[in-house]
């Protein structure tokens, strides 16, 4: 269902999860005057405690989706595993913002590289694979380097991920890897890995940020650097090839588009988020409208914002691993007593090993000098150096 007049503040906005990423969204809502309904699925663990209204019943629950149409006037996602079913009843009463088949697109990893092959975008070589059997004939088709079995769906952070070569025993993988469907992909060589946000409104008007330059620490993000210290040319074609992607997706929304660069200088799109992304929170801090805003402006029938960078920044990831060290008193004053420190904190109940509690965002007027900073702040939080 769709509608051509804006949602005014004071509307109710729908957001199907309650993670960091809704927390986020319902900040930015709130600033510019619209409520928000946060369908958690689930006991809320603190993120979407922002919210107005908050909906703990699982995603299958009638009265959960009958008390979240209730309220919501038009509705988003903040993570891509919501069951397309729940997606499409929910696209038939209020507009929702990226479509049921977008996000059934971006959280299935065989329709996502499907979906990359069929409209000529550049991907990592992949196999599906529903057997042993078919194991054994794509592991003998893998590059000298090898590959990566990943389960068809509901993986990130490096979960649902294991590493094979062509020597893989594929009946003793099959058997621990349990699971009916899997890609197995070509290990890429990696040169760098980057990211790319766009935001595409009703009218298929489309906008890209800067790129951003990712650097991963045991599969999850640790920081992203903005402007990405690469080749100008191999920017614009990353913004180039993420605006092909929106297109081709007819998207409506902000979309991340992961990429790898390969040491043999391919250019090949990893991963699509029909949501905010991790990499992308230093729009918060360091551009003319941040992930969160443009979300929220495409779903209530808005002119997207501009996606300028301001100010060189680098976003650094506080996981749970800085609480355990610091037994749960990490120096947040020391943090921020660095100049163009933003500290950002998610709400959550408990601290993990892993688990993303927060960001801190460092802007400056050089980028060498926001690297320095932040890794001021490393060291107080004892987080690892940079490699």
């Amino acid at each position: 269902m769709s509608s051509n007049a804006p949602l005014p503040p004071g509307s109710t906005l729908g957001v199907l999860g309650g993670g960091q990423l809704g927390r986020m969204f319902a900040l930015a809502a709130r600033r510019m005057g619209y409520r928000v309904v946060s369908w958690v699925g689930g006991p809320d663990n603190g993120p979407a405690g922002v919210a107005d209204f908050v909906i703990e019943d699982s995603f299958d629950s009638p009265a959960g989706l009958a008390a979240f149409l209730d309220r919501a006037q038009a509705a988003t996602v903040e993570f891509e595993n919501i069951p397309r079913s729940l997606l499409e009843t929910v696209a038939a009463k209020i507009p929702l913002m990226p479509g049921a088949n977008a996000v059934a697109i971006c959280q299935h990893r065989e329709r996502e590289k499907r979906f990359l092959e069929e409209n000529g975008i550049p991907c990592a070589r992949f196999a599906v694979v529903e057997s042993a059997a078919q194991l054994r004939s794509a592991l003998a088709g893998l590059p000298e380097k090898g590959g990566i079995l990943k389960t068809a769906e509901f993986g990130y952070d490096g979960k649902g991920q294991l590493p094979v070569t062509r020597e893989s025993d594929p009946e003793a993988v099959w058997s621990a890897f349990a699971t009916p469907r899997a890609v197995l992909e070509e290990r890429i060589d990696l040169a760098a890995e980057l990211s790319v946000f766009v935001v595409r409104d009703m009218a298929g008007h489309a906008l890209a940020y800067d790129p951003a330059e990712n650097f991963h620490r045991d599969h999850i993000l640790d920081v992203s650097i903005v402007p990405a210290r690469l080749d100008p040319a191999l920017l614009d074609e990353a913004r180039s090839i993420a605006l092909g992607v929106a297109e081709a997706l007819d998207y409506r929304g902000l979309l991340a588009v992961e990429f790898f660069l390969s040491s043999d200088g391919r250019l090949l799109v990893n991963e699509m988020a029909p949501r905010p992304h991790n990499s992308g929170h230093h729009t918060i801090d360091a551009c003319e409208t941040s992930q969160f805003e443009q979300q929220l402006r495409v779903l209530c029938g808005l002119d997207p914002g501009g996606t300028r960078l301001h100010s060189p920044a680098v976003m650094l990831n506080l996981l749970g691993d800085v609480w355990e060290d610091a037994k749960g008193k990490p120096d947040w004053r020391a943090v921020l007593a660095i100049p163009g420190a933003h500290l950002h904190l998610y709400g959550k109940h408990e601290a993990r090993r892993g688990r993303k509690m927060g960001h801190a965002t460092f802007t400056a007027a050089t980028l060498e000098e926001a690297l320095a900073n932040q890794t001021k702040a490393r060291k107080i939080l004892n987080i690892p150096p940079l490699p």
